[in-house]
């Protein structure tokens, strides 16, 4: 069956994970978390988009981005890729791919998940067990939206500057999202809506799309419905797997 290809709109956040080939590591010391920030901040101003969210993971990628044409996210992908890779190849003396051949992405409706995934995003090196607090791990953009850190890279959504009147009012609020668990079928429907490259919103978002490309898109659970006493050890063991 043919893959149903990617959705991208003008002005819509947009979620993008990009893996490692065969989920083999594409970072591999400090410098190389730092050139791949470089290339990423020269590509976004090239391509006149603006990143709101990201996690540098060893094996993969996060980035939560807005582009001002949709065009632009596919040449962003490339070009960063492009420099990135003949970086570790000459680097690290190797040759070949370095990702995977597709990224993965979901169109994400701003007022409903956007601040969600923003903290679904910069708690993976918690779920990872990397570290216990998402502060203690540089390669994210917590320390710029919780703390306060300057990261020229990063461009605040319109919805993350309404939750305070100023930066501090802003990151005090923000930092108290963290407080509570991210809910599990909000990590759930993330994950689903990435794995199928669907949007991730409400009924209006999907017929705003659907009126727009013509296309009836929706992240659906495959397979059978499974029995009410099964759900909760079935989501425990989906979270693991899935590893995003």
């Amino acid at each position: 069956m043919p893959r149903r290809p990617r959705i991208h709109l003008d002005g819509v956040p947009l979620h993008i994970v990009q893996r490692g080939h065969n989920r083999e590591p594409c970072f591999f010391g400090e410098e190389d978390y730092q050139s791949y920030l470089y290339w990423l901040g020269e590509a976004l101003k090239k391509e006149h988009c603006a990143l709101h969210a990201y996690a540098l993971m060893t094996n993969h990628v996060h980035l939560l981005v807005t582009p001002e044409r949709a065009e632009a996210i596919p040449r962003l992908i490339i070009a960063l890729g492009r420099r990135y890779v003949q970086y570790i190849n000459a680097t690290y003396r190797r040759t070949g791919t370095l990702w995977d051949s597709r990224y993965k992405s979901s169109l994400i409706q701003a007022e409903t998940y956007l601040l969600g995934c923003q903290r679904y995003i910069e708690l993976n090196p918690v779920r990872a067990a990397m570290v216990d607090d998402p502060a203690h791990y540089r390669w994210t953009s917590y320390r710029h939206n919780a703390l306060g850190q300057p990261n020229a890279y990063l461009t605040p959504h319109s919805l993350y500057r309404a939750i305070g009147r100023s930066d501090a009012e802003r990151q005090a609020a923000y930092r108290d999202l963290f407080r509570a668990q991210l809910d599990g079928k909000a990590i759930d429907d993330i994950r689903l809506a990435l794995n199928q490259n669907q949007p991730l919103g409400d009924s209006r978002f999907y017929a705003k799309i659907e009126a727009m490309t013509g296309q009836r898109r929706e992240a659906r659970p495959r397979g059978r419905p499974r029995v009410q006493h099964d759900e909760s050890v079935a989501n425990e063991v989906g979270q693991g797997e899935l590893g995003l």
